[in-house]
């Protein structure tokens, strides 16, 4: 008799919680705002610029006996490359066609 109501209030305080944090779970999801409809900006010409920069770095690095740190600058340079390419077509994906 004593296992049923550990068993008992063991399940009923599982599926409260449970509910609750479904609950809250499906709130969020309304609430949220979407993230294709997020803004986000990103200024091209200044990640190039810093992209430049960590080039110019890598190199000054690597003629100073560095080969470690100029690799990261490098890698870091081509990740705001990257960066700026998305950005780039974004912003060319994002206009209206001109036909309509």
């Amino acid at each position: 008799m004593r296992t049923t109501t550990t068993a008992r209030r063991v399940l009923t305080s599982v599926l409260a919680t449970t509910l609750l944090a479904g609950g809250v779970l499906l709130g969020q999801t309304v609430t949220a705002e979407p993230a294709a409809a997020a803004k986000m900006t990103c200024n091209i010409t200044q990640l190039k610029n810093e992209a430049r920069k960590e080039r110019d770095r890598a190199a000054h690095l690597k003629r100073h006996g560095a080969p470690t740190e100029a690799r990261r600058a490098l890698a870091r340079a081509d990740a705001l490359d990257a960066r700026a390419r998305q950005c780039a077509d974004a912003e060319n994906n994002s206009k209206p066609p001109l036909w309509k």
